[in-house]
């Protein structure tokens, strides 16, 4: 990895060149770069993209992420792309650039060293505001760190790309609800309620660092009983129905883990809840916590199970608390 300040071409300039190189062909590393579908398991700093729209070689989307470092700030970016796959460049822009920056854009571009080996290059050009100042100092240096580590995360995946897609799972369980979805939704929001009405959850901690941002550390019980503790952030949409979240700190199978609980309201009474999984398995992990012998076919169904069983369980009482509400509504 280097990392290269280039001298300001203003007084309000800033440009940055950063590279990694990996042991992946350029086709590989490329498809990572453009296809964000997977970038909150493969980045650390990213919790969720969605996708505003898409045209060809042009992409819009919305970026949610988080701070390197524990505790570090969640915001959310919009950014517009144009995406060069001949030439395995992609172009960036940001649209809603934050103090001190009045502009970001840039270029990644991919290029092959030797077959099997290529190299990731991010050339980065920011305007800032006013004279640079320690606040300024602190938030080029943050962005050179987020800029170091989204690059590794593509590396380090890239470099897994024989064995990926058997680590790669997505899915997702769905259940009718007879009941009132803004009361399951409050369920679901209030994680801190779960101890003692969710049975594999014995402890929650939760807080709030802005409404819609949510921490949470819960320690869970796996199926043969044993305590293991998940740290994960929040993101809560109710307007939408919606609640994303990842996992900081997953199970000890997992590399990393996104989900997204979402409330569908149904066209009769009720709604309908839907719990998506996506999970990076640690490839590393499997004999360590499954026992000798076992494998990524084994981590897959494990992990299937587990997962269905646990959003099983939260389902349980949050259908009760719909239904009780949907109750006293009809009391009324």
């Amino acid at each position: 990895m280097s990392l290269k300040p280039v001298r300001p071409s203003g007084p309000a300039q800033h440009r940055t060149s950063c590279a990694v190189d990996a042991a992946a062909p350029a086709g590989v590393l490329y498809a990572l770069v453009a296809d964000t579908t997977h970038w909150p398991l493969f980045l650390p700093h990213a919790l969720h993209v969605e996708p505003l729209d898409a045209d060809g070689d042009r992409d819009r989307f919305c970026l949610w992420s988080a701070a390197p470092g524990e505790g570090g700030a969640v915001t959310s970016s919009r950014w517009r792309r144009s995406l060069d796959a001949g030439a395995l460049r992609v172009g960036f822009h940001q649209e809603d650039p934050q103090a001190p920056f009045t502009s970001v854009s840039g270029r990644l571009g991919v290029s092959e060293l030797a077959p099997g080996w290529s190299r990731l290059t991010l050339e980065q050009e920011s305007t800032l505001s006013g004279a640079r100042t320690a606040a300024t100092e602190r938030a080029l240096a943050a962005a050179g760190r987020a800029a170091r580590a989204a690059l590794d995360g593509l590396r380090a995946a890239a470099e897994r790309w024989t064995a990926l897609d058997g680590l790669l799972m997505t899915f997702q369980d769905r259940v009718r609800v007879p009941g009132s979805g803004e009361q399951l939704l409050e369920f679901l929001y209030g994680v801190n309620s779960w101890p003692g009405r969710v049975p594999h959850v014995v402890r929650a901690d939760v807080t709030e660092e802005r409404p819609g941002v949510q921490r949470a550390a819960l320690v869970r019980l796996n199926g043969d009983g044993c305590a293991y503790t998940t740290q994960s952030l929040r993101l809560c949409f109710p307007a939408a129905g919606r609640i994303v979240h990842k996992q900081i700190r997953p199970h000890p199978l997992l590399a990393a883990h996104t989900g997204e609980w979402s409330v569908l309201p149904d066209p009769g009474a009720g709604c309908t809840v839907v719990s998506r999984h996506s999970v990076l398995l640690d490839g590393r992990a499997v004999e360590r916590v499954l026992g000798p012998g076992a494998d990524p076919g084994s981590a897959r169904r494990h992990v299937r199970e587990l997962l269905g069983r646990e959003s099983a369980a939260v389902l349980g009482p949050a259908r009760q608390a719909a239904g009780e509400a949907a109750r006293t509504l009809r009391s009324v």
